[in-house]
């Protein structure tokens, strides 16, 4: 086990979590919005960001994939020994995390069924873009429309298809991120005025 192991985590994850737990919360319930979140310094490659919502949302319970440049023995010894948390294949996984081109195909990640949509897959796109105009999106949690750079649409519009199935998407960029819950519709990038 590298020293690097047991650094990185919360300094104070009662009070810490609770915070982020409530940024992820925030970012769910109001699709496009941004929030930060930070206290956690995980591995290269993983953000601040990505680093936080995987110490916030995963125990011994929770599958996780790492997916491509993700998958690095320094990330998996540290998502071990601060959360427990399993990792496995793309099909099994509760969440999964890497940048957009490695989670790829969408179509491997559990979508939930008819009887249980909720067991589906959380998916946490690193290193995302959340500045500037994107696509415009619309529906709960969102009082007109809101804008958010999306790296696909056609994928989060065949994701939105599949409602009340589907995948959640968390994507982080450094010490901030956003969400994208599968009720969100997604249509033609936003204009910049």
């Amino acid at each position: 086990m590298q020293p690097d192991t047991l650094s990185g985590g919360f300094d104070h994850p009662a009070i810490q979590s609770a915070h982020a737990y409530r940024s992820i919360l925030d970012a769910m319930a109001r699709p496009g919005t941004r929030q930060d979140i930070a206290g956690v310094q995980p591995p290269a490659p993983l953000s601040p960001a990505a680093g936080a919502v995987l110490l916030t949302l995963c125990d011994g319970d929770t599958a996780v994939h790492l997916a491509g440049d993700a998958d690095t023995g320094a990330v998996r010894d540290w998502l071990a020994f601060h959360t427990g948390a399993p990792l496995t294949g793309p099909s099994d996984c509760m969440f999964a995390v890497g940048i957009w081109d490695a989670l790829m195909p969408l179509d491997s990640y559990p979508t939930g069924t008819a009887q249980y949509p909720d067991r589906s897959a959380t998916l946490i796109v690193d290193h995302a873009d959340l500045t500037g105009p994107g696509a415009t999106l619309t529906g709960p949690g969102i009082q007109t429309q809101a804008s958010l750079p999306l790296p696909d649409i056609a994928a989060f519009r065949a994701n939105r298809a599949l409602f009340p199935r589907g995948l959640d998407f968390i994507l982080t960029s450094g010490t901030r991120l956003a969400a994208l819950p599968r009720s969100t519709r997604v249509s033609a990038t936003a204009e910049v005025s």
